[in-house]
């Protein structure tokens, strides 16, 4: 891709939202996917959700590796005009940015649920079936 980026309104990538004509915006790119759909891991149907908005967020909780970042790159056409996004579906950078590294104590609580839930469930149900 050469050096300067075109620069897209919403209303023109928002067009692209058809099965065979898939553009995203993700992180204020925008991204032509149509020759990827059949190969993403999540399903055509994850992709096709995420057109008409700013898909940054359903991309993050995703949980896409550094090698899909990488990966992405191929399919940049330029980048999104961030004035022009609704105002519901503007992404901002500083917010991802706080939503990815979650408070730790928090983390640590989930992670220690994840543990102890099924432990929770497996003796509940060996107690009724007694």
């Amino acid at each position: 891709m050469a050096s300067e980026q075109k620069t897209f309104r919403f209303d023109e990538v928002s067009k692209h939202n058809e099965y065979d004509d898939i553009w995203l915006i993700v992180s204020g790119k925008v991204y032509d996917v149509s020759n990827f759909l059949l190969e993403h891991p999540g399903g055509a149907e994850a992709m096709i959700a995420a057109t008409n908005k700013d898909a940054t967020s359903d991309f993050e909780e995703a949980g896409h590796k550094d090698e899909t970042r990488e990966m992405m790159q191929k399919f940049c056409v330029g980048k999104i005009d961030e004035s022009t996004l609704p105002s519901r579906r503007r992404h901002n950078v500083s917010t991802t940015n706080k939503i990815s590294s979650l408070d730790p104590t928090r983390e640590l609580m989930v992670k220690i649920l994840k543990f102890l839930v099924p432990f929770m469930v497996l003796g509940l149900t060996f107690t009724v079936l007694q």
